[in-house]
C-alpha cells in the first residue's frame, strides 16, 4: 500500500484557512450562545459548565395526560452539559472559557467559539505531536515528596515547561509525616527556594489553610510523579471532588497512576484546580534551546561569558558554567539536568 504524505501547507495558506474559519464562525447565528468553561474531556465530548443563562429561558413542553415525560434538562447556572464541537474549531482542552448553545430537548449541547486564552501548557506525545493539556491556567504546582524518591530532573523539567508557557510556579513538598531526621529532600527543596522560586510543605491528612489561601482566585494546575499525593492534596483541598486514590505499592515503592483525564474542579469563590494525568518523563523536544534556557535563570544569566562561543559547557577549561559550579554559584545536578535536556532536544530535532 502506498503511503500518502501529508502536504505541508504554507504560512499564506494557513492564513487564508484560518481567516475562512473565523469568517464561518462570526457569520453563524450566534443569538443563543451562553459563556462555558471546559471542565472535562471525554474524547470527542466535553464536559461544558454553563457560566451564564439565555435571557428567555425554553420553556418545558407539556404533555398530555397519560404521556411519558419527554426529555429535558433546564439551563441552569453552574450546570454541566455533555457538548460536541463544531469541526472548524481548534483542539479544545480543558480549563477553555467557550461560546456553546444548549439543546434542552436532549440534554446535550455544542461549543461554537473559544474565547482567547491567557496560557496554554503543552507536552509532546508519543508520536512526536504537540499535546495541548489544560488552558488559562495562572498558577502550576509541582508536587513531590520523600515517598517515591523525588526526581530532580522530572521537577527541572517542569520548572521549563512553567517558563516556557509563562506561568508560576509553586513547589510542594507533600507528605512531610514521612520526612526522616536530615531527609535529602529538605536540602532538595532548599536548593529551590535559594534560586527564587516558592515553597511550601504540606501533610494531605494534616492543615492546609496556608495552601488553600494560596489557591484561592488562581486556576491552578497540579503536576508531578506519581505516588506524591497529588489526588489526595485536591480531595482535601475539595472535598466533593471524589478523586480516585491509590496506596504506593510497599515493595516496588512506585506510586500507580490513578487519574485518566484531566478534570477541572471549581474551589472557592473564583479559583479552580486542574487535576492532569500522572507524567512520569515530560518531555521537552519540541521546545529550543533558548526556550530551555529560561527555566535555569542562574544558567541563563551566565551564557555568553564562556571563552569561546560554541563551549558545550562539558570540558572546556574556560568555561563560565563549570567555573561558576566550582565556586558554588550553579549546583552541579542543575548544570547537568541543562545539558541533559539541551542533548535531549538537539537529538529529537536530528531524528525529525
Amino acid at each position: 500500500m502506498a503511503l500518502i504524505r501529508k502536504r505541508r501547507l504554507t504560512e499564506q495558506q494557513q492564513r487564508r484557512i484560518h481567516k475562512q474559519h473565523k469568517t464561518r464562525q462570526e457569520e453563524a447565528d450566534t443569538s443563543s450562545d451562553l459563556e462555558g468553561l471546559i471542565v472535562q474531556h471525554y474524547g470527542r465530548q466535553l464536559e461544558v459548565q454553563a457560566l451564564s443563562v439565555p435571557e428567555v429561558h425554553p420553556e418545558k413542553p407539556t404533555v398530555a395526560e397519560g404521556e411519558p415525560e419527554p426529555a429535558w434538562k433546564a439551563i441552569e447556572l453552574g450546570s454541566v452539559w455533555r457538548c460536541h464541537t463544531r469541526t472548524n474549531l481548534e483542539l479544545l482542552v480543558t480549563g477553555d472559557r467557550v461560546k456553546w448553545q444548549a439543546d434542552p430537548n436532549t440534554g446535550l449541547g455544542i461549543i461554537t467559539a473559544i474565547q482567547p486564552r491567557t496560557s496554554l501548557l503543552t507536552r509532546p506525545d508519543r508520536y512526536h505531536k504537540v499535546k495541548p493539556v489544560a488552558a488559562n491556567i495562572s498558577l502550576i504546582v509541582i508536587v513531590f515528596a520523600a515517598l517515591p524518591e523525588p526526581a530532580p530532573g522530572l521537577i527541572d523539567r517542569y520548572l521549563v515547561a512553567c517558563a516556557e508557557a509563562d506561568i508560576a510556579a509553586l513547589l510542594v513538598l507533600n507528605k512531610t509525616d514521612l520526612l526522616q531526621e536530615n531527609d535529602p529532600v529538605l536540602d532538595l527543596i532548599q536548593e529551590y527556594q535559594n534560586l527564587g522560586y516558592e515553597v511550601m510543605q504540606t501533610h494531605s491528612m494534616g492543615d492546609l489553610t496556608e495552601l488553600q489561601q494560596r489557591l484561592d482566585g488562581e486556576t491552578v494546575a497540579f503536576v508531578g510523579q506519581s505516588g506524591v499525593g497529588k489526588s489526595s492534596l485536591i480531595n482535601a483541598i475539595v472535598p466533593d471532588a471524589a478523586q480516585k486514590t491509590n496506596i504506593i505499592s510497599e515493595n516496588s515503592a512506585l506510586g500507580q497512576h490513578t487519574t485518566t483525564s484531566t478534570r477541572l474542579i471549581r474551589f472557592g469563590e473564583n479559583g479552580a484546580l486542574i487535576d492532569s494525568p500522572g507524567i512520569r518523563e515530560f518531555g521537552l523536544w519540541h521546545l529550543d534551546a533558548e526556550k530551555v534556557q529560561r527555566g535555569f535563570p542562574e544558567i541563563e544569566n551566565r551564557l555568553g561569558y564562556c571563552q569561546f562561543r560554541n563551549c558545550t559547557h562539558k570540558h572546556e577549561k574556560q568555561c563560565a558554567l563549570r567555573q561558576a559550579v566550582q565556586d558554588g554559584e550553579i549546583l552541579a545536578r542543575r548544570l547537568d539536568s541543562f545539558l541533559r535536556l539541551t542533548d535531549e532536544i538537539v537529538e529529537a530535532q536530528q531524528k525529525n
